[in-house]
């Protein structure tokens, strides 16, 4: 049964927007004269269009991680109490104040009316939920544990959650110290020096190198600056189109690999990624080189998914899992060690588990430790800036009171 959307006045005489499942828009209208309302609009759902729309569907916005975490969850809640699909689905979108997510959840409950499973009802919404999500709940489905399935992903979206907003408090404060410093350094340097040297050039003394060097900062500041914004803003887009090319994009993330202290970051969140994905994969019941195909896609950086595509390849071909990804050599050694030791005592999916728990700890740890130097950095840095530039205000002065005694 397809969704509308509609627009109708209830009996105050207020605007109401909603989504309806009805086999026709007249049908639609007769439920709403049912309810009270009075019907000013009629239209199919906007996801049945974007479906039909291969350009609408790739510019349209998906779930964000919480509304992603928070529907897992209630549909999760749901179906382990006994409550079938369908009804599950219908609960869940009624529940949800997003229009948006309403007509998503109903139209996703339309299709499994239709008889589809659950995982390709799923598909039609592929930026709100990922292959790996729809791999987890098909296999969740063959094995007949849909609800713990959809605890499992639940656990694993809250905790994406959880480390991002982690990661933007704290963000906050150096973020604003930055923003703080460039305001300070163009201030004095467009609007404050250039006052003061009107002062000093009246007495036709020598300016000191440091006054002279502050002048000219100030002058090209004052007189360039929206060349300057130009230029980076042209330089960014340049970046961003140049990583768009596969080639350079790789040997780009191939070079973020082996950079100092950028190269724990990159090697530690991506692990962490591969090893919750797998380990979420494998525990579902889909097959492990299955597994690793869809785990490797998470990964962000493009030369490690080029080095797990060459582990699956020799996983299919009878390697075994830690042996695959020891020859590509970019994987930590105790990743390797705890794989191995899960594999000969068949609690790969455990060992994975732990590894991501660990790996993402270690994460967590050294951004915070960043972060935390990050802070006084700025500090040091503003407080050094206008040092510098106070001094070469005082110097001229300070000749000029010599040359007067």
């Amino acid at each position: 049964m397809p969704a509308f959307e509609y627009t109708a006045l209830n009996k105050r005489g207020r605007e109401e927007k909603g989504v309806l499942e009805a086999d026709s828009m007249r049908q639609v209208r007769a439920l709403l004269r049912e309810r009270g309302l009075a019907p000013l609009g009629v239209a199919a759902s906007r996801e049945k269009k974007e479906r039909s729309n291969p350009l609408a569907r790739l510019f349209t916005p998906g779930l964000s991680i919480r509304e992603l975490a928070l529907v897992t969850r209630q549909l999760a809640t749901l179906i382990g109490a006994g409550l079938p699909v369908e009804e599950a689905l219908l609960a869940v979108s009624r529940q949800s104040e997003n229009p948006r997510m309403e007509g998503m959840l109903i139209s996703v409950r339309s299709k499994v009316l239709e008889g589809y499973s659950l995982a390709i009802s799923l598909a039609d919404f592929p930026r709100a939920f990922p292959e790996l999500y729809r791999a987890t709940v098909s296999a969740g489905e063959s094995a007949g544990h849909l609800d713990l399935v959809l605890n499992r992903l639940a656990d694993y979206t809250e905790t994406r959650q959880v480390s991002r907003q982690k990661v933007q408090q704290a963000m906050v404060y150096p973020v604003i110290l930055f923003v703080l410093t460039i305001a300070i350094l163009a201030g004095l340097l467009g609007y404050v020096v250039p006052d003061i040297v009107k002062v000093f050039s009246d007495t036709g003394q020598d300016l000191p190198f440091l006054t002279t060097l502050i002048i000219l900062m100030s002058d090209f500041v004052r007189d360039w600056w929206i060349v300057v914004l130009v230029l980076i803003g042209a330089l960014w887009l340049l970046g961003h189109q140049l990583l768009r090319q596969p080639a350079l994009r790789l040997q780009y993330h191939r070079r973020l690999l082996h950079l100092p202290l950028v190269s724990k970051l990159s090697r530690g969140t991506n692990t962490s990624q591969f090893s919750s994905t797998l380990a979420i994969l494998s525990s579902s019941g889909v097959p492990l080189v299955e597994a690793m195909r869809i785990a490797g896609q998470v990964l962000t950086n493009t030369w490690l998914q080029t080095k797990v595509n060459e582990a699956t390849t020799r996983v299919s071909e009878g390697s075994s899992l830690h042996v695959a990804l020891e020859e590509s050599g970019y994987f930590p050694p105790m990743m390797l060690h705890m794989i191995a030791s899960g594999e000969s005592s068949g609690e790969l999916d455990e060992m994975l588990a732990r590894v991501a728990v660990h790996t993402q700890q270690d994460v967590d740890m050294t951004m915070g430790i960043m972060l935390s130097l990050f802070g006084p950095m700025m500090l040091l840095m503003m407080g050094g800036a206008v040092f510098t530039i106070v001094m070469a205000i005082l110097l001229p002065i300070m000749n000029l009171n010599q040359l007067v005694v």
